[in-house]
């Protein structure tokens, strides 16, 4: 049975803690440039190397429709991505998007930070595979530093616990998962107003267990300034080989 592979990227962020030469003072991350391209198209090309991608929806503010739509159209990926009117939060963007995609409840469905334009092959590959054999699957990657919990008070933050590196990963994206149990997730987090971080945060309430598969350090979130240098530097390095 074909088995579809639908691509979900939040795209409506404004970006406001980024201000650098690569683009006008707060502009969104996702429409600076790395190489003279958008990020947003860096991180769908990679995607669209992937031959078990089906489809893309990208899930933007309605006032960049058509800019988004545009770009799309200008680097030859119209084919493949449709761009859709995103919310005020991601959770809300991811919603519409997958309200818009049209598969069945088994076909999986990834969804990835735009700002991550990184992502290897080999690991969306390796998302898709753990998704489809366990429902639901994440990429991470270990806690490298000592790990601390904490109490919020007027004076500062004091230490309440120190949690076993073992038993902790840090999120990435993408976080694949069959249609139906992402569908489930968010029509049960929206009936009782929960807001998660990520996805999997809405799947595990939903009862569902979401397997870790591993990251890359390379897959880096460009969220400050020196983060697109550092990803211009991997790119860079990438174009070499």
């Amino acid at each position: 049975m074909f088995m579809r592979v639908t691509v979900i990227l939040p795209a409506a962020g404004l970006g406001t803690r980024m201000a650098s030469g690569h683009g006008t003072p707060h502009s969104p991350k996702q429409f600076l440039e790395l190489g003279g391209i958008p990020v947003l198209i860096h991180t769908l090309r990679a995607f669209a190397e992937v031959p078990a991608v089906t489809q893309m929806f990208v899930a933007v503010r309605a006032g960049e429709m058509e800019r988004v739509t545009a770009q799309v159209q200008e680097y030859g990926l119209a084919g493949k991505v449709r761009v859709v009117t995103g919310g005020d939060s991601r959770q809300e963007s991811v919603a519409r998007a997958l309200a818009a995609v049209e598969c069945g409840d088994e076909d999986i469905v990834l969804v990835h930070d735009a700002v991550r334009p990184l992502i290897e092959p080999e690991v969306i590959e390796r998302t898709i595979e753990a998704a489809e054999k366990s429902g639901a699957a994440i990429v991470g990657l270990p806690a490298v530093d000592t790990i601390k919990q904490v109490e919020r008070t007027a004076d500062g933050a004091l230490i309440t616990a120190t949690i076993p590196r073992e038993y902790i990963v840090q999120a990435q994206t993408p976080q694949g998962f069959r249609a139906g149990l992402l569908r489930r997730a968010f029509a049960e987090a929206e009936a009782d107003e929960f807001a998660g971080t990520d996805e999997a945060s809405l799947v595990e309430r939903a009862g569902a267990r979401v397997m870790v598969v591993p990251g890359s350090a390379a897959n880096i979130k460009i969220t400050q300034p020196g983060d697109l240098e550092l990803v211009e530097f991997y790119l860079q390095r990438r174009s070499s080989r």
